[in-house]
């Protein structure tokens, strides 16, 4: 039986999974935890990567692994190989007015979105390059390379110090902001733009293309951002929807046309596969169901039962979930806010409740972008930590306006590196079933998405002033 091995290098932990090649049944897992915060040293992956393997029953037999990973993070090379400065993360907001100077720079949102699919916010790795160039001139000067977490496990893997041998896909490249989906190249003056510089960047794979081996023979495949491991990983088609509540919320699709939504709101990403993937992303996810639960004394299943003792609507109380500013919109500095608070819906379930809604009404606003730029959902796939509670589950169709498919929890990332390293062993794209899919269908709730709209609404003309 050969065996393939998918990698789920995420903000928070590393993990792995042991598939069989031809059935993708599970054989053995692995996990170690990431070191909190927004920059983090790329060698602590690297050990994470080896306790999780270590965790998973090592390689033995493994005859294939990929990485998938969290997108956008700044790795910084220099001529030797060796890490310039610690990686600052896609959740690392200090480069909010270097996005807005590069903006300007280009001439605008709309000429950045026709030439890389994207206007470029804090998370992509072209702001991050701006932000080195400016506050750590020493660092910009002795980046010879650049690349993304996926890229430099991979490289690591491959035992390689040369930055010629680096290697990317195309998901994981069309989230730096200097990578065009639509065309298919490096936009090299817009990364000189950023960083002050050329510098080298990795070669990007096609969606099977092997990207070397280990030490030991085992063949490495491309590997991949998250979102786009994540689609492989559920055998996402043309038509479906992905809502991944994570650390941060993403709702996302497969598409056979590249996106490029000048408003900024609809990133207009690749896949993992060939085709694009345009996706929505809000920094606010999981973690308000957290937050909402630490304030209330409970754990988060306990906040899942009070959430569904409230009505819809939550009695008026509504929740912009902005704790950690917010991406989509793009209000890095926002904090969260309640509106609508009185007597009547002063209790921890209307809390509960409202803590539910404002985080789906939150992914509902990226839906319906998707929507705006040409997504006919055939289907909605919810997955992520947050989608494990039973109040998210039985209150997102109300929210959504659409009936729900959760699948069985699974770490989807790690699943579809599995499957794209299968894919670059075989050359075949495995058709694995998924069995144990839940629907979840609920009357339109039309109201708390117009309650949510309005309190949104007053809190940006706030911010604004």
């Amino acid at each position: 039986m050969a065996l393939v091995a998918g990698v789920d290098s995420s903000t928070q932990a590393c993990k792995v999974v042991v598939r069989d090649a031809e059935t993708g049944a599970p054989v053995r897992t692995g996990r170690a935890a990431h070191p909190d915060g927004t920059q983090c040293p790329p060698s602590r992956w690297w050990e994470a990567l080896q306790a999780a393997l270590a965790d998973a029953g090592g390689l033995d037999g493994v005859t294939a692994i990929s990485v998938g990973a969290q997108q956008h993070g700044m790795v910084c090379l220099d001529e030797a190989g060796e890490v310039v400065r610690p990686a600052l993360l896609w959740n690392d907001t200090r480069s909010a007015q270097a996005a807005a100077d590069l903006i300007i720079e280009f001439g605008g949102a709309e000429r950045w979105a026709q030439a890389v699919g994207s206007v470029p916010v804090a998370s992509f790795t072209a702001t991050k390059l701006r932000w080195l160039a400016e506050h750590e001139p020493h660092h910009a000067a002795a980046t010879a390379a650049v690349c993304l977490p996926h890229d430099w496990l991979t490289w690591r893997l491959g035992g390689s110090s040369v930055l010629d041998s680096l290697v990317t896909d195309r998901s994981d490249a069309s989230g730096t902001g200097y990578w065009s989906p639509a065309a298919g190249q490096y936009r090299h003056d817009l990364l000189r733009m950023a960083l002050g510089h050329d510098a080298g960047v990795p070669m990007v794979l096609g969606p099977s293309d092997p990207a070397g081996t280990t030490g030991t023979g085992v063949l490495i495949g491309p590997g991949a951002g998250d979102n786009a491991a994540a689609a492989l990983g559920l055998g996402a088609e043309p038509g479906d929807v992905i809502v991944s509540i994570g650390t941060s919320g993403t709702v996302f699709s497969v598409a056979r046309v590249p996106a490029a939504d000048g408003t900024g709101i609809v990133a207009g990403f690749a896949d993992a596969t060939g085709v694009f993937l345009p996706l929505v992303c809000t920094l606010n996810a999981a973690r308000v169901l957290a937050a909402t639960a630490r304030m209330l004394g409970v754990s988060v299943d306990a906040l899942s039962q009070l959430a569904l003792q409230a009505p819809p609507g939550s009695g008026g109380l509504v929740m912009v979930p902005y704790l950690e500013g917010e991406r989509t919109p793009n209000e890095p500095d926002a904090t969260g806010a309640i509106h609508g608070l009185t007597l009547g819906n002063s209790t921890p379930a209307h809390l509960a409740r409202a803590a539910v809604e404002g985080m789906l009404c939150a992914l509902a606003d990226g839906l319906d972008a998707l929507i705006e730029q040409g997504t006919e959902p055939s289907r909605i796939i919810l997955i992520g930590g947050g989608a494990k509670s039973q109040a998210v589950q039985r209150i997102a169709p109300s929210v959504l306006g659409r009936p729900v498919a959760v699948p069985p929890d699974g770490e989807y990332v790690a699943e579809g590196a599995a499957r794209q390293a299968a894919w670059a062993l075989t050359g075949q794209r495995p058709e694995w079933t998924m069995e144990g899919v839940r629907r979840y269908d609920g009357p339109p709730q039309p109201f708390v998405r117009e309650r949510y709209a309005q309190a949104r609404l007053r809190f940006l003309s706030r911010l604004s002033l």
